[in-house]
């Protein structure tokens, strides 16, 4: 009778006494030790496809997806948990607005949670509108959004009429992912040469069911 493995990892080996057939004996000990390693997947709907029936995930499991070039822990809750920080992606930006500098774009933290980057500027690289309306300028995708409005002071730079130079803007973040922005009155001036713009870095959420 297979003995277990002195780690209490319920990993089996054959013993002297078991009948010989060494396919069954290895398949057994490669099937036992194989959950415990980090496993490789093309993506994540390769996974899905390899761990499902007789081999479905189970808590404490580790992935690596290839294609998305991040780690995941199987939660006792069937849900994976984020281990190590995804890629970058892009904003998609609404008309008029675009990146200024920082490499604007959306990512998902380890452990959980929505990291903002970049600086974004209009188009022209002339005035942000400020006549204390809010103003969407980019969208990230509906599945990663909040499950209620979430609002932040940002940094800016942004020259009034009167020469007086402002450092803040508010952003929010919709439940449908949209993002858009808001400045005072009179605090949206720039020029092609000194561009008006503010700032995601730092702007961070949960998305709904997070």
């Amino acid at each position: 009778m297979p003995r277990s493995d002195s780690y209490s990892q319920g990993v089996q080996y054959p013993v002297l006494g078991d009948i010989p057939d060494i396919e069954i004996a290895t398949q057994t000990l490669v099937n036992g030790v194989v959950p415990k390693l980090v496993m490789r997947f093309a993506d994540a709907n390769a996974r899905a496809a390899a761990l499902s029936g007789a081999t479905k995930p189970v808590a404490g499991m580790i992935t690596y997806l290839i294609a998305e070039d991040r780690w995941e822990g199987r939660q006792a809750d069937g849900s994976w948990l984020l281990l190590s920080d995804g890629t970058w992606q892009p904003l998609t930006f609404k008309s008029g607005y675009a990146a200024h500098a920082g490499s604007p774009g959306w990512r998902k933290k380890a452990g959980g949670g929505i990291e903002l980057r970049g600086r974004i500027r209009k188009t022209s690289g002339g005035d942000l509108t400020d006549n204390g309306d809010v103003v969407p300028f980019a969208t990230i995708p509906s599945s990663v959004a909040p499950a209620a409005y979430r609002f932040f002071l940002v940094p800016s730079k942004r020259v009034t009429v009167s020469g007086i130079t402002r450092y803040t803007a508010r952003i929010e973040v919709t439940t449908d992912g949209t993002l858009q922005y808001m400045v005072e009155n009179g605090g949206g001036t720039g020029t092609s040469n000194d561009p008006a713009w503010f700032g995601l870095d730092g702007v961070m959420f949960s998305p709904a069911g997070d």
